[in-house]
C-alpha cells in the first residue's frame, strides 16, 4: 500500500483538472444557480407580502394617529368674528363652497 503524500506543488494542478471537468457544464451550472437565485427572492417576496404586523406595531402606529383636538374657545372666537364682519363671512362661504382652491 502505498499512500500518496499531500503536497503543496500538486494543488494548482488539481485544481486545473477539476476546473476542465466542470468547464464543461458552466452553463448549466449557471442556470441552475439563476433559478436558485429566482426562486429565493420569490419566496421572500412572498413571505414578506404576506407578513402581519406584530400588537405593539399597530398600537403604536394608532397612539401615533391621535385625533386633533380643538379647543372650544378658538371655535367660539371664529364664530364671532363670523357673526361680526361681513368680509370674513363671505370668506367662510366661499371657503365652504370651493374647499380646495387657494
Amino acid at each position: 500500500m502505498t499512500k500518496s503524500k499531500f503536497n503543496i506543488r500538486d494543488i494548482p494542478e488539481k485544481a486545473v483538472a477539476i476546473l476542465r471537468r466542470v468547464s464543461r457544464y458552466g452553463v448549466v451550472l449557471f442556470l441552475i444557480f439563476i433559478a436558485l437565485i429566482y426562486g429565493f427572492v420569490i419566496l421572500r417576496i412572498n413571505s414578506l407580502s404576506n407578513a402581519q404586523p406584530t400588537d405593539n406595531a399597530v398600537t403604536s402606529q394608532v397612539q401615533a394617529a391621535r385625533i386633533p383636538h380643538i379647543d372650544k374657545s378658538v371655535v367660539d372666537q371664529l364664530q364671532s368674528l363670523q357673526d361680526n364682519s361681513v368680509s370674513v363671512k363671505s370668506l367662510f362661504n366661499q371657503a365652504r363652497a370651493n374647499p380646495f382652491q387657494e
